[in-house]
């Protein structure tokens, strides 16, 4: 099964489904059939063809959602970039993986204008285009390449994560079975659509035939209009980070209100949840809750659901065992494997594995994850660190390395250190800038500087200048004495 097959099946026999749609509007599956043929014939026009790449630069949308299905009649990639992305950026993306054309709205396009390679045409995705005078839907491959998503790289350079129509399928067929969605579910959309914690709200939504609600982004941390929304939508399958579930028990009012009448899932990934928080939930819903683990290099692969015992722990929840046709294991320093009790990095092989870093060789055999985990008596895993100095704030992978080489490009600043401070709903990234000789770096400036050049959820809440920064005994930046710091941040600037 390809990713947008479903669409074409489902609108065959109901046209008059609802398929998406967001507080501006809704299409049925028949209109975005008719609409993604239209705009797949347009690009078939303008020379886009299997295995070409299409950027895609605007906010969620039930037209972006119809570009994507799109972009995959075509036998080509999408290449999802969110609205809030700085033009540099998204043109950098368009240049890396080597787009054919760039979709976006009229909002957005004329702060491109000039950027993109003469041969890449910029369009207008909400453009009315009519009908395709005959369907289109060129055959995949399930190796052949669906999407790429652009996480933080540690380089300074955003990696292309390149994932196959297996890759995604094996997921998406795992949650199928899992939850046996239906027609009448309604499926929340929390996470940005660069996000892959999208892909199981948009195809298990199309795999059943049901419909997929999208949250704005301005909403996404929004509680008491995220709780309206719940309740309004009456939506059935929820799907976030556990930071946008804590911010509306916390400042929402979740738990004040009865849930909606068909919630029957909430399914959580990305960061670990407060075990408290999960008893919260559990003692207001009687929907399943599950724990779903994995990077974006092999999006699920593990997943654990809370049983009343799980209430008793005082840890966050196991990541639980394989899933989605996967092998995991956790490998020793010396190369074995871990065993019952044992701690060590998780390795991921199987059908989820991405194709590889685009742009890089192909990714064959384990995916190295960089979590460390232990291995429970009972099986399955528990999460126990990092292996590097990759973060996660509000779900969102951070790469420190790309903060760090964007605010060090500045050229007042000699040296940068970002750590994250908190955790969870509370985590921010904290920057320790050592200015140039001579120079005086400003606040505005260096903040004006990143936020031409990183997505939102990357930029510094705090900025602390330092004369030096504190070294370890073997002479690395001693980051551990900086997140000290940061925790107390009166006296930060003293450093």
């Amino acid at each position: 099964m390809n990713l947008h097959q479903c669409v074409i099946d489902v609108a065959a026999k109901d046209p008059h489904r609802l398929a998406v749609a967001d507080p501006t509007g809704a299409l049925t599956y028949g209109v975005l059939d008719e609409r993604a043929n239209a705009l797949a014939r347009h690009l078939r026009e303008l020379g886009v063809g299997k295995g070409d790449r299409v950027v895609i630069w605007a906010d969620k949308s039930p037209d972006v959602v119809m570009a994507m299905q799109a972009v995959l009649r075509l036998g080509a990639a999408y290449v999802p970039t969110d609205g809030a992305s700085p033009a540099p950026r998204v043109a950098d993306v368009v240049g890396d993986c080597g787009a054919r054309a760039l979709l976006s709205t009229p909002g957005l396009l004329p702060r491109i204008s000039g950027r993109l390679p003469a041969d890449v045409p910029a369009l207008d995705l909400a453009e009315d285009l009519g009908t395709a005078s005959a369907p289109i839907n060129e055959s995949a491959d399930p190796d052949d390449l669906a999407y790429i998503l652009y996480t933080s790289g540690s380089t300074g350079t955003p990696k292309g994560v390149s994932i196959s129509h297996r890759n995604a399928w094996a997921f998406v067929d795992w949650v199928v079975t899992e939850l046996a969605p239906t027609p009448s579910d309604r499926f929340a959309n929390h996470a940005p659509l660069t996000f892959d914690l999208s892909v199981l709200d948009l195809y298990a939504a199309f795999a059943a035939g049901a419909s997929v609600h999208l949250i704005p982004s301005e909403l996404a941390y929004a509680p008491t209009q995220l709780v309206d929304f719940v309740h309004e939508s009456q939506i059935s399958i929820w799907y976030s980070v556990p930071s946008a579930l804590s911010l509306m028990m916390r400042d929402g009012g979740l738990l004040e209100r009865t849930p909606p009448h068909g919630l029957r899932a909430v399914l959580f990934a990305g960061e670990p949840f407060a075990i408290e928080r999960v008893r919260q939930l559990a003692g207001w819903t009687s929907a399943r809750l599950l724990n779903l683990y994995g990077p974006t290099e092999t999006n699920v692969c593990t997943f654990h659901e809370v049983v009343p015992a799980d209430l008793d722990r005082d840890r966050p929840l196991p990541i639980g065992g394989a899933v989605s046709g996967d092998q995991v294991w956790a490998q020793r320093p010396d190369g074995t494997a871990a065993g019952p009790g044992e701690e060590g990095e998780l390795l991921v092989d199987g059908p989820t594995v991405m194709l590889g870093y685009w742009g890089q060789p192909p990714h064959h055999g384990p995916y190295a994850t960089g979590d460390i985990v232990q291995v429970l008596p009972e099986g399955g895993f528990e999460y126990v660190d990092r292996r590097d100095h990759m973060v996660k704030v509000r779900g969102h992978r951070v790469e420190l390395g790309e903060v760090e080489a964007v605010l060090a490009a500045h050229p007042d600043v000699a040296e940068a250190v970002v750590v994250v401070v908190g955790s969870g709903m509370d985590a921010r990234l904290a920057a320790f800038v050592l200015p140039g000789k001579g120079r005086k770096p400003g606040v505005l400036a260096l903040r004006r500087h990143t936020a031409e050049r990183l997505p939102r959820y990357m930029l510094i809440e705090d900025l602390h200048f330092v004369a030096d920064l504190p070294r370890t005994q073997n002479g690395k930046t001693d980051r551990a004495a900086l997140a000290a710091a940061a925790r107390h941040p009166d006296t930060a600037d003293l450093l």
